[in-house]
């Protein structure tokens, strides 16, 4: 059982239930609500089998570049047969799907479903090339963690502009201009974050990934280059982070502390590292750094309702 919770990273997973939580009971549910808690629930079971399956098969697939990059993170082969792991993506990912859909059916909307039916599909092609492939297997993930927030945010918002007078649609459009804003903020943050994360973790995984031909970032232009990438693309999302300081928060002085003590300052740390850091255990680190500034990002959606 702790073998088959460490392959479905339990630890990633309740990030992933922390976010979806706080982006419907905090941000949405602070100005308006168009999804009950029975319907929330389904999409969130779907969600968290989804992105376990694509755990499962990424590690399914990458074995070989595990046992080399961090052989005493392998699971499938050693404590859980290859068999049993893709049985349990298969049943994961339809439980997902079966879940996704049906939670957009009687939300009235089955397009929705597409949400969970590229999601499983994108995993799966991630997982077998995409990821070989230089900075779009990246760009992938940076996307998909930023899409959990955004199908939410879908599953949320349709209905909070169906009003009867005058008034209250005015009152509406000001709520959902309120509304995405703030979730536009929190999917800029996660896609970028998980982007610079999933570059440096490139960097980290080098001997493993050349072992295995993949052309990954840090294999074509080289270690150096790529870490000055991830500086660089840093850099701009710290002068973002900088630029919500300034033109959002000044009026609202515990969410400016907040984000000033527990994202701005170790943020600030993590560049100086990045600058400064050589070697597969300084990169680890920095990965390390980065989930939790993330996790403090997520964390500051509590801080909307004050």
């Amino acid at each position: 059982m702790i073998s088959f919770l460490k392959l479905i990273r339990y630890k990633n997973l309740f990030m992933v239930l922390l976010t979806i939580v706080l982006t419907k009971y905090v941000v949405i549910d602070s100005f308006t609500s168009a999804i009950s808690d029975f319907q929330f629930i389904l999409l969130v079971i779907s969600i968290l089998c989804i992105t376990a399956g694509g755990y499962i098969i990424n590690d399914i697939f990458d074995i070989k570049a595990d046992k080399i990059n961090k052989p005493t993170k392998v699971y499938i082969e050693k404590t859980i047969s290859k068999k049993n792991a893709f049985l349990a993506y298969i049943l994961l990912c339809l439980l997902g799907l079966v879940l996704g859909v049906y939670t957009s059916y009687i939300k009235g909307n089955i397009s929705y479903s597409i949400f969970f039916i590229s999601i499983i599909i994108l995993l799966y092609w991630y997982s077998k090339s995409l990821k070989r492939i230089a900075v779009i297997g990246n760009l992938v993930i940076a996307f998909l963690t930023a899409l959990t927030i955004f199908i939410v945010f879908v599953f949320e918002i349709k209905n909070t502009n169906t009003a009867f007078n005058l008034v209250e649609a005015i009152s509406n459009f000001f709520i959902s201009i309120s509304i995405t804003i703030s979730i536009f903020i929190y999917i800029i943050f996660a896609f970028f974050m998980t982007f610079i994360r999933e570059v440096i973790k490139d960097i980290e995984d080098v001997k493993g990934d050349y072992a295995l031909q993949m052309k990954t970032l840090p294999i074509l232009i080289g270690v150096k280059r790529t870490k000055n990438i991830a500086l660089l693309i840093a850099s701009l999302v710290f002068v973002f982070i900088l630029f919500i300081l300034k033109e959002e928060l000044l009026q609202l002085p515990i969410l400016l502390w907040y984000t000033i003590l527990f994202i701005i300052l170790p943020f600030t740390w993590f560049l100086y590292k990045l600058y400064n850091s050589k070697t597969k255990k300084e990169f680890h680190l920095l990965s390390n750094l980065l989930k939790i500034i993330m996790f403090f990002g997520v964390l500051s959606m509590l801080l909307i309702k004050f």
